[in-house]
């Protein structure tokens, strides 16, 4: 039997991220860049990616980008989306 690992996600917000440590257990959130954080980790399903997004949104950040597709390599460029 193959378990299946849910997919890993890396999404990039502008500005200071750190309130989202803690609210989402098991993601990294660290300081990439001046006013760029990264959130980081394996989200279970699409109902908690658009949780995530929400809590993004709720906190007044900015989404810088994110893969455009859960395969791709997250050093790969062709697989960010840029705003």
């Amino acid at each position: 039997m193959t378990i299946k690992r849910p997919p890993h996600y890396e999404i990039r917000v502008e500005g200071a991220g750190q309130q989202l440590v803690g609210l989402v257990p098991g993601l990294r959130v660290t300081t990439r860049a001046p006013g760029e954080t990264i959130i980081s980790g394996p989200i279970a399903d699409q109902a908690a990616l658009h949780g995530l997004l929400a809590k993004v949104r709720g906190l007044g950040l900015t989404l810088v980008a994110m893969p455009g597709s859960t395969r791709a390599h997250p050093d790969d460029p062709s697989a960010w989306q840029q705003r």
